[in-house]
């Protein structure tokens, strides 16, 4: 569980809660997880997703309990009101699947996904073999390690593009209320405009 000190400052301040702030922060998983849910959804449900699950499962997230766990069971947790997505059997499916290769190819631990990559190439590759992670999700959650977490082996930039530039694109540039509401102006213009969040604008 994460702890939460009175002048806790979150790197990733996005669902309006310290404590599931703080846990995308230190629990890789949770990151993870966060990320998986972050499509159809407003950015501060899918993050706040893993501190529900946390919570729901007794008070730690694990990969490998939830792998190991019936997935209709884990559907079911997930279902649990309120929901942690729109779609929250499909969602808690991919979780369970996601978890399930995080055993077979990381014994479980999210962290090492990233935590002995010194070529963003290979962080990328990685991500994308995560059942849910495609192109832009994967680019993503490398901008987020890049400029939230410090995360940044070589290339990470030219990796993760558009998403590592200065343009509130995407959760990875939200260090404040300020550039959350700079965050969701962006997507609300790039929606108007029919144009996706990897779009330049003009």
């Amino acid at each position: 569980m994460a702890s939460v000190g009175a002048m806790a400052t979150p790197a990733i301040p996005i669902t309006g809660d310290l404590r599931a702030d703080l846990l995308l922060e230190e629990d890789p998983l949770a990151l993870v997880i966060g990320m998986l849910l972050d499509q159809q959804v407003p950015m501060e449900w899918a993050f706040r997703g893993p501190a529900t699950l946390e919570e729901r499962l007794g008070g730690q997230l694990d990969a490998s309990r939830i792998a190991a766990m019936d997935q209709e069971e884990f559907v079911a947790i997930c279902c649990q009101k309120p929901a942690i997505h729109r779609f929250p059997a499909a969602m808690g499916r991919r979780i369970h699947e996601l978890c399930g290769a995080l055993v077979e190819d990381h014994a479980g631990d999210a962290g090492a996904l990233w935590g002995d990559v010194d070529d963003a190439e290979e962080l990328r590759a990685r991500l994308r073999r995560l059942p849910g992670y495609g192109e832009e999700k994967t680019k993503i959650l490398i901008a987020i390690l890049g400029k939230r977490l410090g995360v940044r082996p070589a290339g990470w930039e030219q990796v993760a593009a558009p998403f590592s530039d200065d343009e509130p694109r995407s959760v990875a540039d939200v260090a404040s209320e300020q550039t959350l509401s700079a965050v969701r102006e962006w997507k609300k213009a790039m929606k108007a405009a029919k144009k996706s969040k990897a779009d330049a604008p003009g």
